[in-house]
């Protein structure tokens, strides 16, 4: 069956188009960009590839330096600790992997799987040192394309980074890179449902005191649940009023004061923060600062 005339005008004019955009060779990152964006707007491209493609330019822009956990806000595990001691730690950060430390951050023996603490729990005589894997070291200023090239090849997960005197910086893994392309990547212990933007973590005999907030809960559900009186004229979610309070884009272990609560960053990449954790300091003042 042939084609319509009009059918056949709309395959034309796709092509045309593309052809077009193809033909114009970019010069530079700008133009390259330019012409991106111009296939999004001419719906040859959508939004989520769209993304996708801007966060593959700005990984080969970036550094370790800019996305990496700081050495401050790392989770680690000290080999002198008991069992008992780092394991309710363990099961609430729910990572998947540990470094393990000797007295100082600087001195770290290697790297333990949290699902090797079955065998540990199963038998108590089981030296930790037996279940390390070796650490991967990188520097602050490598380029996270080449970090992600190593991390497939090697098939390594996590990497201490170190500083140019070879102190301990922080850390990265291979899902903080990833997520610098394709968005905050969600797993069982994140949150997936709507009633799980704001979860209590925290009671007192006065009721809850700290709630884990996704930043893009919604100011007018913030407000509901906290009795606040945030604006949302200017922004819709309470990570892009927090964001605005920063005045760049958050980090994790900023903190801010707003309107009687204390907010403090929990995830953030180089795009947008992704989770905050949030207490009551001064329940008497409930509004946003003019």
């Amino acid at each position: 069956m042939s084609e319509s005339p009009e059918a056949l005008g709309q395959s034309r004019g796709f092509l045309e188009r593309l052809s077009t955009l193809l033909l114009r060779a970019p010069e530079n990152r700008d133009q390259l960009l330019h012409l991106l964006r111009q296939a999004q707007r001419d719906d040859l491209l959508d939004a989520d590839a769209m993304s996708m493609i801007e966060g593959v330019l700005q990984v080969s822009e970036l550094a370790v330096r800019d996305i990496m956990i700081t050495r401050s806000q790392m989770d680690v595990i000290d080999i002198g600790e008991p069992l008992e001691a780092f394991l309710p730690r363990v099961i609430e950060t729910a990572h998947s992997r540990f470094p393990v430390v000797e007295g100082e951050r600087d001195n770290i023996l290697g790297i333990l799987h949290a699902k090797e603490l079955l065998r540990l729990h199963a038998d108590p005589d089981l030296d930790v040192r037996d279940l390390l894997r070796p650490t991967v070291f990188v520097p602050e200023s490598k380029r996270l394309n080449v970090l992600l090239r190593e991390f497939r090849v090697n098939r390594n997960h996590l990497a201490i980074v170190v500083d140019e005197y070879g102190g301990v910086a922080g850390l990265v893994t291979i899902e903080d890179v990833l997520e610098q392309i394709v968005g905050d990547i969600e797993d069982e212990f994140d949150f997936d449902e709507e009633s799980d933007h704001i979860v209590p973590v925290d009671r007192s005999p006065n009721g809850v005191d700290r709630y884990r907030v996704r930043a893009i809960t919604e100011i007018a559900q913030f407000n509901q649940t906290f009795g606040t009186r945030f604006p949302d004229d200017d922004y819709d979610t309470i990570g892009g009023l927090i964001t605005e309070q920063v005045g760049r884009v958050p980090r994790r272990g900023d903190v801010v004061d707003l309107g009687g609560l204390r907010f403090e960053v929990l995830r953030a990449d180089a795009r947008q923060v992704q989770l905050l954790m949030v207490e009551r300091v001064d329940a008497a003042d409930t509004t946003a600062p003019s």
